[in-house]
């Protein structure tokens, strides 16, 4: 069985395709006597004359009309099997917890200025973490906190710090903190503060945990405050919608709920956000993504990350200690 030479079938349709061997020579970045050898080791593999040659030039030959389609599907089953190779277009698909929280808004960030990027934001729940997906392997990146959870990060992982999100304290009117411009942990302790989500095993519960250990602030969960912990059907019932809990916050004399700052919240005009200083506590957001077999697109998402990170905002912060020496300037 003959090998046919490649880039010899290549010169063949081109010569076809340019109507003189000298015309193939410059689409193919080649001397015209380069493309007549490749031509004529061809013939010599087949054991025709592809060209009917006179001192007025080449034409088709009879031979050469019967191999021409079959020498079109070798160069288009080549382009074909050099392309399967390749990492297949798709979009980078990043996950992070809340449609409308800081590290969408970043990533929206990133797209608005690289628009060349395919982006896909793969929207988690209290049951299904970007973390989850991450290490699933159902997207390329995630926007996490790095410690805490049901499950550790494997070695294969790469971390770099992205954000820190400041938490306000949301009370209603009639709390007594309501008329405060700003507190402190001690001022909370207090008074209850229902995490709603936060009973099911989680990086954030953890630090819901860590953070009641250090400020002594008592955190309920559940499906009520304190009650039975969430179900997964719970998501599409009122009493865990925003405006739900809201209502629940805006009621009480007594119950409080921590927000994040960059977490878009519909308004609501009984609610009082109140600033939490000395030390504020904020969620640490890393960049995780998966070291094997990364998406093309991830490396100048991490650049972008980690030239964005403003270890700055750390100073005057709580986060829970195993946390701190990836986000520590």
């Amino acid at each position: 069985m003959t090998d046919l030479d490649l880039a010899a079938v290549r010169a063949f349709v081109t010569a076809v395709d340019e109507g003189q061997f000298g015309y193939a020579a410059a689409v193919l970045g080649l001397t015209q006597q380069a493309v007549s050898k490749r031509i004529a080791k061809l013939e010599g593999q087949l054991g025709v004359s592809l060209f009917d040659r006179s001192s007025s030039g080449s034409v088709v030959s009879t031979a050469g009309k019967r191999v021409l389609p079959h020498a079109r599907s070798l160069l288009e089953i080549t382009a074909d099997t050099v392309a399967a190779a390749q990492p297949a277009a798709r979009p980078l698909r990043i996950a992070v917890q809340i449609e409308r929280e800081a590290a969408a808004d970043s990533v929206r960030y990133y797209q608005d200025r690289h628009p060349e990027v395919d982006i896909e934001l793969v929207i988690g729940t209290a049951f299904r973490s970007g973390r989850d997906a991450l290490l699933n392997g159902r997207v390329d990146a995630t926007f996490a906190r790095p410690h805490g959870g049901p499950r550790r990060l494997p070695s294969r992982i790469g971390i770099v710090p992205a954000l820190l999100d400041p938490w306000h304290l949301l009370v209603g009117k009639k709390h007594p903190l309501a008329g405060r411009r700003a507190v402190i942990p001690a001022d909370i302790v207090p008074y209850p503060s229902w995490a709603p989500g936060a009973s099911v095993p989680s990086e954030w519960s953890d630090y819901y945990r860590d953070w009641a250990e250090f400020s002594g602030i008592t955190i309920l969960t559940g499906r009520e405050p304190g009650g039975e912990p969430e179900r997964e059907d719970d998501l599409t019932r009122g009493s865990l919608r925003r405006l739900g809990v809201l209502d629940r916050i805006a009621a009480s004399d007594s119950l409080s709920m921590f927000a994040a700052a960059g977490l878009h919240l519909p308004w609501h005009p009984h609610i009082r956000r109140l600033p939490v200083v000395d030390p504020t506590p904020a969620y640490p957001y890393a960049l995780l993504w998966s070291t094997a077999d990364p998406h093309p697109a991830l490396a100048d998402l991490i650049d972008h990350v980690r030239e964005n990170y403003s270890a700055d905002t750390l100073a005057d912060c709580w986060i829970p200690e195993s946390d701190r020496p990836i986000f520590q300037p």
